[in-house]
């Protein structure tokens, strides 16, 4: 699933090519992916065609595209969703459910092989009725997001650390691939559970958090499976892994084997060394 780095990097590549673009037309081939207003696909159509490309932002990892009639576009990629700013005469790929034809004879489409993709419409003022975006903890990356911040997220909680990371209540954006670096990064064992970190861990973590999403957004994102850019190129943060995706390999650091296991049922690759579990 693109995570916070992959989502903001998608943002990034399309936004000087969206903005002022109208919205002439809009094909529709499964209509059960919009959420809000659901399956709506005549009111969907009606409300976006002929509006204008605004803005766009990004929380957690969801995308929001603001319109000039001030209705909000919100999509989440899910697992296997590219949204991608392609010349009108493009071959239409399999798989893609939405077209939005533009007036500069380009088209935004939305790819995904899984269905899994999420797509909402609602007035500016009614973001709140898109309940996971309404509970989405604070931004990692933000001026806000302080270490401070982390110490009152933590507060009266004992998740095992990895969970409390893929919480999107507690922090919003962070997936399995950067969980496993912050982790390894920090020092921190998976299963650690959040009320036994130390002043001088959650440093760490609060560290480790901000320097792996921006190296991730650096890199434009890790490219492994699925994730795309918006003009179809990958990332290139899939080469600075140190444990992802590397169990049975050698620790980056101390050279011993990484190990892997499941947290919460979430496969997790962690170096049992370097990250040991407080006794």
């Amino acid at each position: 699933m693109p995570e916070l780095p992959e989502v903001e990097t998608v943002r990034r590549s399309l936004e000087p090519k969206l903005l002022g673009k109208i919205i002439t037309g809009i094909e529709v081939n499964l209509p059960k992916l919009i959420k809000i207003p659901q399956g709506d696909e005549r009111m969907f159509k009606e409300i976006l065609i002929g509006s204008k490309f605004n803005e766009i932002k990004r929380r957690g990892k969801y995308l929001l595209f603001y319109m000039d009639n001030s209705w909000v576009l919100v999509i989440h990629l899910r697992m296997t969703g590219r949204l991608l700013y392609v010349h009108g005469n493009t071959t239409v790929e399999k798989h893609t459910h939405f077209i939005f034809y533009l007036d500069d004879g380009n088209e935004l489409r939305f790819h995904d092989i899984r269905q899994f993709g999420l797509l909402y419409l609602v007035p500016q003022n009614g973001l709140g009725a898109i309940s996971g975006l309404k509970k989405l903890g604070p931004e990692p990356l933000s001026t806000e997001f302080t270490l401070e911040c982390l110490k009152e997220a933590v507060k009266g909680k004992k998740q095992k650390v990895k969970i409390f990371l893929l919480d999107q209540s507690c922090i919003a954006g962070i997936g399995n691939i950067y969980a496993d670096e912050i982790l390894f990064q920090a020092g921190i064992h998976p299963s650690e559970t959040v009320d036994k970190l130390t002043v001088e861990k959650l440093k760490a973590l609060w560290e480790a958090i901000r320097d792996r999403l921006r190296a991730g957004v650096e890199h434009r994102g890790t490219s492994i499976k699925n994730y795309v850019d918006g003009f179809g190129e990958v990332g290139s943060f899939q080469y600075q892994l140190k444990v992802y995706g590397k169990a049975g390999q050698p620790c980056f650091n101390c050279g011993k084997e990484i190990e892997r296991t499941k947290v919460g049922g979430r496969s997790t690759a962690y170096c049992p060394y370097c990250q040991r579990k407080s006794e």
